[in-house]
C-alpha cells in the first residue's frame, strides 16, 4: 500500500516501532500521540533481548549494534544457605541475552522515527471512534482528527483496545514486581555478565547489570511476590495501576526490607537493601489478551495487544516483532483491510501463546513455588520442563522466533 494516513496512539517503544513500520510501509501522513510530556528516556529499568531475537530485529532494521548493552551468558539460580554470602547455587542455565536500558532503547527507536512523522507529546487520546472510512481520535484538549487507520500502541491500559473490544482489559495476576536500580556494581560475580535469580518461598528476584545511559552501568533487579496487606497498596489491584519511584511509604519499605533480610543470601540482600528509594517502585503484574489483533480500521501492537508476564523476557521483543510484521503487511497488500487482517493472523496466535506460557511460569515461580532448598539440578530441570510443555513451547524464554526463522 502507498499513501493514506495512520495514527499511532502511544509513543514509547511499541509506538516508535509502529511509526517506523507505518513510514516504511508507505503511509503518507503519520502522527504519534503520546499522552505524557515527561522525557521517556529517563526511565532507567532493564530490558533483556535474546541474542537470536536481536539478530532478527537488527536484520529487519529495528535495532542497531551501536546501542549500549551488556552481554549475559548464564543465569544462576541461588537459594539462601547458612551464611554463604552468595547462597547455594541450585543450577546454572545458558542465558544468551543482551541487557539494555529501557530509556536508551526508547531513545534509539525514537531517533529512528522518520522526521516527517508528526510526534506529539502531551497528547492524551480519550476517545476512538471508527466509521466506514477510518477512525476519529478525540483528545483530552478537545481536538479531534480523522485517520484511515489507527494503531493502538498505548500499553496495557489501551483506549484503542477498549474501542475495539469493550471490557477486554488487564487482569491482575495476583502478585507484584518490586523494581529498582542501583549504581553498586563494582564487585558483581562473573564481572556482571551473569544474571542471578534469588529464590525464596513465594517468589524470586532477578538481578543483572545494565548500561546506565551515561557510559557506565547499574544493577537492575525485579522481585516478584504477593503484595503485603498494609496501607499504601491495594491487595486486590483489579484496576490497573502502579506505584512509581518516590511513592513507597515507610510501611512498604519496611516490608520489602524484612522480606529481603529474611530470605536473601547476605551479598544479594545488601545489594537490594542499598538501592536508593528514589529508584524503587512497585509494578503490579497483569495478563492481557484480545480476540484479534485488528478490527475494522484499527490494530493493536505491543502491550496494547497482549501482555505476557515478564518471566519469559519477551515483551519488548514481541512489540518490535509486531512492528516488523505490520510493515510487511502494509508493503504487500492492496487494501487496509487485507493488510491489517494479514498482520493480525500472523501475530495473534504468537501473542496468545506467550501469554499462556508466561502464566505457567508465573504460577510455578511465584504463586506455587517449590521447596527450593531441597532442589538440585535434576529436580530443577524437571520442574523447568513442566513450564515449557504444551503447544506454545516454541514461545519460550526470550520470545518466539520471527516467521521463517528458527
Amino acid at each position: 500500500m502507498r499513501g493514506g494516513s495512520i495514527a499511532v496512539v502511544g509513543g514509547s517503544i511499541a509506538g516508535c516501532a509502529a511509526a517506523r513500520a507505518a513510514a516504511r510501509g508507505g503511509a503518507e501522513r503519520i502522527a504519534v500521540f503520546e499522552r505524557t510530556g515527561a522525557r521517556l528516556r529517563d526511565r532507567g529499568v532493564g530490558i533483556g533481548l535474546h541474542s537470536d531475537r536481536y539478530e532478527e530485529l537488527r536484520a529487519a532494521g529495528y535495532i542497531t549494534h551501536e546501542l549500549p548493552w551488556v552481554p549475559l551468558a548464564r543465569r544462576v539460580w541461588s537459594v539462601r544457605h547458612d551464611e554463604d554470602p552468595y547462597g547455594r547455587s541450585v543450577v546454572e542455565q545458558p542465558f544468551p541475552f543482551r541487557a539494555y536500558n529501557w530509556g536508551s532503547l526508547w531513545q534509539e527507536l525514537r531517533s529512528r522515527v522518520p522526521g516527517r512523522v508528526d510526534y506529539r507529546t502531551d497528547a492524551e487520546v480519550t476517545e476512538v471512534e471508527p466509521d466506514a472510512d477510518g477512525v476519529t481520535l478525540r483528545l483530552a484538549n478537545g481536538w479531534q482528527e480523522h485517520f484511515d487507520v489507527v494503531i493502538g500502541a498505548d500499553g496495557y491500559r489501551s483506549v484503542v483496545r477498549e474501542a475495539m473490544f469493550p471490557g477486554t482489559g488487564a487482569a491482575y495476576a495476583g502478585y507484584i514486581g518490586w523494581r529498582g536500580t542501583s549504581s553498586d556494581v563494582a564487585d558483581l560475580p562473573s564481572d556482571g555478565n551473569h544474571a542471578c535469580t534469588v529464590v525464596f518461598p513465594g517468589g524470586h528476584c532477578m538481578l543483572y547489570r545494565i548500561p546506565d545511559g551515561l557510559g557506565g552501568y547499574r544493577l537492575n533487579w525485579v522481585l516478584y511476590t504477593r503484595p503485603p496487606r498494609i496501607d499504601g497498596v491495594d491487595p486486590d489491584l483489579r484496576t490497573p495501576t502502579s506505584l512509581p519511584p518516590g511513592h513507597l511509604n515507610s510501611q512498604l519499605t519496611e516490608h520489602l526490607r524484612a522480606l529481603v533480610t529474611d530470605n536473601f543470601p547476605p551479598y544479594w540482600a545488601a545489594k537490594v537493601l542499598g538501592t536508593p528509594a528514589d529508584t524503587t517502585f512497585i509494578q503490579p503484574i497483569y495478563d492481557v489478551g484480545v480476540p484479534h489483533y485488528a478490527s475494522r480500521r484499527m490494530a493493536l501492537i505491543g502491550d496494547a495487544a497482549s501482555v505476557a508476564r515478564p518471566h519469559i523476557g519477551g515483551g519488548s521483543v514481541k512489540a518490535l516483532q509486531d512492528a516488523t510484521t505490520l510493515e510487511a503487511a502494509l508493503r504487500t497488500h492492496e487494501t487496509w483491510g487485507e493488510a491489517l487482517e494479514a498482520y493480525a493472523a500472523e501475530r495473534g496466535a504468537i501473542g496468545a501463546a506467550m501469554v499462556a506460557l508466561a502464566r505457567r511460569m508465573g504460577g510455578a515461580q511465584v504463586e506455587n513455588t517449590p521447596d527450593w532448598s531441597a532442589m538440585g539440578r535434576p529436580e530443577f530441570e524437571a520442574w523447568w520442563q513442566t513450564q515449557n510443555e504444551g503447544p506454545d513451547r516454541n514461545s519460550g524464554f526470550g520470545g518466539h522466533a520471527l516467521k521463517g526463522r528458527t
